[in-house]
């Protein structure tokens, strides 16, 4: 689970429903996933709400901390 918006850089926390991803994983908060119409940029593919990780299982399988660059200028 990546950790920011690919666009806005806007911080995701993992139990956060805010979240979009496409089937490569590429991450969006909901306010550019909506600017985006909820297509991703990168692949064209449908961005969906990404499914959230129970913070006890944080601890055992825990999420990525190296952010992902934005790829392009958030709309």
């Amino acid at each position: 689970m990546k950790p920011n918006c690919e666009c806005c850089d806007r911080d995701l926390d993992p139990s956060d429903a805010d979240a979009r991803i496409c089937s490569f994983e590429c991450t969006w908060c909901a306010d550019c996933a909506a600017h985006l119409e909820d297509t991703c940029p990168n692949c064209g593919g449908a961005l969906v709400t990404r499914p959230t990780r129970d913070p006890a299982l944080c601890e055992a399988f825990p999420p990525a901390t190296e952010r992902a660059p934005a790829r392009r200028a958030c709309p």
